[in-house]
């Protein structure tokens, strides 16, 4: 009897460590996803020429005969941060899991080199499910906070890792022990 209360004690303990350590596996997936998302987006915005304008507002005549229509960057319009959030998920295959020894939290760090330049690769895992769950999860993030990407992206706003992957979103609250240029 005391033996078999021992083997369920430990299973128990056994169960709470796994859900644990799954749990974790799952909050650093997406906050991964969200910190590569953002730096894709910063990438993609900082590629289109900022001298492109589009023209925004009403198109509604006003009592006056004027029209409220103003002049915005095409980088930072609605029309143009929809177009970057349908491709950009693609990119999450140029990513790798790297698994921080000391707290065993795992991130993503680009793996591809945007202008061909070697990079050091140590400690990265190359997965192809891991970058299939990376891109899914980043899908999920760009349908579910749709609105919020557009509010940070339309404006220049520093630091948007930390403030939409940590204090909008929640979806990294252990972002304070990450370093800023990790990803």
């Amino acid at each position: 009897m005391k033996t078999c209360l021992i083997a369920l004690s430990l299973c128990a303990a056994a169960a709470l460590l796994l859900q644990s350590v799954n749990g974790r596996r799952g909050q650093d997936l997406h906050c991964g996803a969200c910190r590569a998302l953002v730096d894709e987006m910063e990438w993609e915005i900082s590629q289109i020429d900022p001298k492109k304008t589009i023209q925004a507002g009403s198109f509604r005549i006003n009592p006056d005969g004027s029209q409220s229509i103003r002049e915005v960057p095409f980088a930072r319009s609605e029309s143009s941060l929809l177009e970057v959030m349908e491709r950009v998920c693609e990119k999450m295959s140029e990513y790798a899991e790297k698994q921080d020894p000391g707290s065993q939290r795992t991130s993503y760090e680009r793996v591809v080199s945007r202008d061909g330049k070697k990079m050091d690769l140590s400690g990265s895992r190359f997965d192809t499910r891991a970058a299939a769950s990376l891109k899914f999860t980043c899908e999920a993030i760009v349908e579910k906070y749709e609105d919020e990407l557009i509010e940070f992206f339309s404006h220049e706003t520093e630091n948007v890792k930390d403030k939409l992957c940590s204090k909008r979103t929640d979806l990294c609250d252990h972002a304070l022990h990450i370093p800023h240029d990790e990803l």
